[in-house]
């Protein structure tokens, strides 16, 4: 796998090809691996159909046609220069196998002069879904979709849980957490967390944008404007696709920032100071209205597991750091049933790998809490 590479020569672009409606582009790229340089030639084919747009990209599949055609996704990203792009540095970096993996990158542009416009253009390996397509309200859900299962809940929400353990433990955070961004192989039962266009690598007493995040999937401290927040808004947004996955639609949802946190308020209950405090330690106005929580067990429906609304509500704390880390989210029960060595995928295929922990991932965990993490084995019926 190659991970780094350098940028094109500006004599290699490729002119006059606006990259919307590229179809077969070759390029000379100069890449780094195991402290070597060398040229090689990458062409690819590459659909005319657009396959996902977001904010700041669009994404396209694509043959790599020297590499028997291996289907990857292009995504292609206007380089403007009023704004920094974090995407490509810390895709560079980061080597997980739930986070989708980047092969190459090139630039191409619009012209000839110097004031043509730059496009970046990221090569990455080719998830056929995402978690959108695994629930039922989507309108991206097909007739032939993988069933929606309770098992098939419990390996999406773990596979998420350890990649956000990674990507914090490299210091980001991801700031956009949804179901879009979580690529998914029906076949393999493989997750793969996409799109860092909006991840940053968040630093003590560095302030921060508060308007980051799909508002649905937006942490109560941003909304009450936070601009020192932690790594802890990703374990929100992962409880909103949490509930999503088994209500059917994500379970806080209106039409302005100040709805929405009347929203989360009407079902969590009134935070106190304490917690307002913990939110945001700037906010003056405490005269909220105060109303109860609502019992989670009477907004899911009747057969969610009780370790699902245990782990739901570790998640879904006003004060970011009493939110579940997720490493310990991955040893929390509701996961046991991956633990049995004997289950299989939906499909008959052995299930992803869960539990191949690298040293740098259990860097932090204390013995007891490996010892959970790696206690995997056939379940012994009585």
């Amino acid at each position: 796998m190659i991970s780094l590479l350098a940028s094109v020569n500006r004599t290699e672009f490729a002119y006059n090809l606006r990259p919307f409606f590229i179809i077969h582009v070759t390029v000379l790229i100069v890449f780094i691996f195991n402290n070597s340089q060398d040229t090689i030639e990458l062409i690819i084919r590459r659909d005319n159909h657009c396959y996902d747009r977001g904010s700041f990209g669009t994404v396209f599949r694509a043959r790599l046609c020297k590499e028997n055609d291996r289907l990857v996704a292009v995504k292609t990203v206007i380089q403007d220069k009023r704004y920094r792009n974090r995407e490509l540095p810390l895709m560079k970096i980061l080597s997980h196998s739930n986070i989708v993996t980047l092969y190459y990158y090139y630039y191409t542009s619009e012209g000839p002069d110097q004031s043509s416009q730059i496009w970046l253009n990221l090569v990455m390996e080719f998830l056929p879904k995402n978690v959108s397509h695994l629930i039922p309200h989507k309108q991206k859900r097909e007739n032939n979709s993988i069933p929606l299962t309770p098992f098939t809940v419990k390996i999406v929400m773990y596979q998420i849980f350890r990649a956000l353990s990674y990507i914090h433990n490299n210091g980001i955070c991801h700031r956009d957490i949804k179901p879009n961004n979580l690529l998914f192989n029906p076949e393999t039962g493989v997750l793969k967390i996409c799109d860092f266009g909006s991840a940053k690598r968040l630093k003590p007493g560095e302030r921060n944008i508060s308007y980051i995040c799909a508002r649905y999937y937006r942490a109560p401290e941003l909304l009450f404007g936070a601009t020192n927040y932690t790594n802890m808004i990703d374990l929100w947004s992962t409880g909103i696709v949490f509930s999503e996955l088994l209500l059917g639609c994500p379970i806080f949802v209106e039409k302005s920032g100040i709805d929405q946190l009347v929203n989360i308020i009407s079902k969590l209950g009134t935070p106190t100071k304490e917690q307002i405090r913990a939110m945001n330690k700037d906010y003056v106005k405490y005269d909220l209205p105060q109303v109860p929580p609502y019992p989670l067990n009477r907004i899911f429906p009747t057969n969610t597991p009780r370790e699902a609304l245990d782990l739901i509500s570790q998640l879904f704390q006003y004060d970011p750091n009493m939110r579940i880390l997720p490493l310990y989210a991955c040893a929390h029960p509701y996961f046991d049933e991956l633990r049995d060595s004997n289950k299989k995928w939906i499909n008959g295929r052995e299930l992803p790998p869960l539990f191949n922990f690298s040293e740098f991932e259990l860097k932090s965990a204390d013995d007891a809490l490996k010892a959970r993490l790696l206690s995997v084995g056939p379940k012994v019926t009585h």
